[in-house]
């Protein structure tokens, strides 16, 4: 029987950047986190039972959830968001100017972003900056004192301030749109 890989740290070595390869480089350009190995997490409900670890959203954590999506001309994008936040597909490509909305595939995530379901991160941007994936941030992520991603595997988080995250890109040739992704409804309530 052939096990079928998942993302956690286990397999790193079949993406095309592992994750200790990843931390080495954080490591060399100087990129500051605080990182957390635990059980693997392939959803925002279970992260939730893990984050009392972490800064809670009040205190400046940026808890996120992460949306490997396509547009109707096959252009692959990154959306990183509070991870709470209703996300209106219709509105979202309305907002970036873009055409119909639809997730990419688990096959299209490992070509664009280097990693399997259940690690998607802002740090796949290292594989994702090469294959032409735009990335868009929730500006309001700018505001929290950590953002708490996956480096490429699922069963490790790191801590990183948007100012070391925005280093990160830089570092790998991004240049991340924070966006608005409130919906004007939300703000009338």
């Amino acid at each position: 029987m052939t096990l079928i890989p998942d993302a956690s740290s286990v397999y790193q070595g079949s993406l095309p950047v592992s994750s200790d390869n990843l931390i080495k480089l954080l490591d060399q350009w100087g990129i500051i986190y605080d990182r957390s190995n635990h059980a693997p997490l392939k959803t925002v409900e279970d992260a939730k039972k893990i984050q009392y670890q972490f800064l809670s959203s009040k205190e400046g954590g940026g808890h996120i959830k992460n949306l490997y999506l396509r547009d109707n001309k096959k252009r692959s994008l990154l959306l990183v968001s509070e991870q709470d936040r209703k996300i209106d597909l219709k509105l979202v490509a309305s907002k970036l100017g873009l055409g119909r909305l639809s997730f990419g595939s688990a096959e299209r995530l490992m070509e664009h972003l280097g990693v399997r379901p259940g690690a998607v991160t802002p740090l796949a941007m290292i594989t994702g900056a090469k294959k032409g994936v735009r990335l868009f941030i929730d500006h309001e992520l700018k505001n929290c004192k950590k953002i708490y991603v996956h480096p490429l595997v699922n069963d490790r988080t790191l801590g990183i301030s948007p100012t070391n995250l925005q280093k990160f890109l830089t570092e790998v040739g991004v240049a991340a749109d924070w966006v608005d992704l409130s919906n004007p409804a939300e703000r009338s309530t």
